[in-house]
């Protein structure tokens, strides 16, 4: 048990992790942004334990189902988009393990089967850890970890399209993802993860096509692992990252051919916070 420990402290960072909390509706393209900004960044082709950055899906912390629920499931009517079904106190802890510096092991969850693997998939230490998810900013406890918040903000109408393919190479038919959608995924993003952008520091309209918002996002990471762990640390946690706001509001205004009056500048409003 010693050896083991001073392994997991010698395989700890230097620093504490920076913690990015990635949220937004069913297929907004959470994941294909986190896959961006990791590219960006160098890091998609880096051995796993050598990685300075990590993502993470909320996916992978699924409850394990009873058998009438795995049964429901097969037929389309369970609620895999409810807070319930998500195992929020074991995703709160690897959360809390992963800030620590600590090696964790995340579960593997099959959607075919709709099954949690033996296979665990192990996560080394990384300076920068993206946590995606749609349902990531609803426990307070989760959320308050955070140290950045986006939120993919894409169409419904897109975002349908898109369930619609995926869940078709998952073998289901046409008729059962929609009437899921409209039984259970749609009533769960108005009632549960729409109500969590107003926690976002940073929103990205059309998600992986607006590299504006992308670019900033992995130059401000890219300055953290820099080793400007004290700009994030004023910045981030203190100003609650209004400087990094602001540059995101006035690229997006250039972008859309927004004129500000001589001498004022537009300023992001700071998110809503318990806190």
């Amino acid at each position: 048990m010693e050896g083991v420990e001073a392994l997991d402290e010698a395989e700890r960072p230097r620093h504490r992790p920076f913690l990015i909390g990635v949220s937004g509706g069913t297929a907004s393209g959470k994941s294909t942004v986190c896959a961006k900004i990791m590219e960006l960044l160098g890091q998609n082709k880096v051995d796993h334990r050598q990685r300075k950055v990590a993502i993470i899906s909320q996916d992978s912390f699924y409850r394990v189902l009873t058998p009438d629920q795995k049964a429901k499931a097969l037929k389309g009517q369970y609620n895999f988009d409810h807070p319930e079904a998500f195992d929020n106190e074991l995703m709160y802890k690897t959360l809390k393990d992963i800030v620590e510096g600590r090696v964790v092991e995340v579960p593997t969850y099959d959607f075919v089967t709709h099954s949690r693997l033996e296979d665990r998939i192990t996560f080394y230490p990384a300076d920068v850890v993206l946590f995606e998810g749609i349902l990531v900013f609803y426990p307070q406890k989760v959320r308050d970890m955070f140290h950045m918040k986006l939120f993919v903000d894409t169409d419904s109408d897109v975002r349908l399209s898109r369930r619609v393919l995926r869940d078709m190479t998952r073998g289901r038919d046409l008729e059962q993802i929609l009437s899921q959608y409209t039984t259970f995924v749609k009533p769960a993003f108005e009632e549960f993860c729409l109500p969590t952008k107003k926690y976002a520091d940073v929103i990205i309209p059309r998600g992986v096509d607006n590299m504006v918002a992308i670019n900033l996002i992995v130059q401000h990471i890219q300055d953290i692992l820099n080793g400007d762990i004290c700009k994030w640390q004023r910045g981030s946690i203190n100003g609650h990252g209004r400087a990094f706001k602001r540059a995101i509001s006035e690229q997006s205004d250039l972008q859309n051919g927004a004129v500000n009056p001589p001498g004022k500048r537009v300023l992001l409003e700071p998110s809503s916070r318990p806190h």
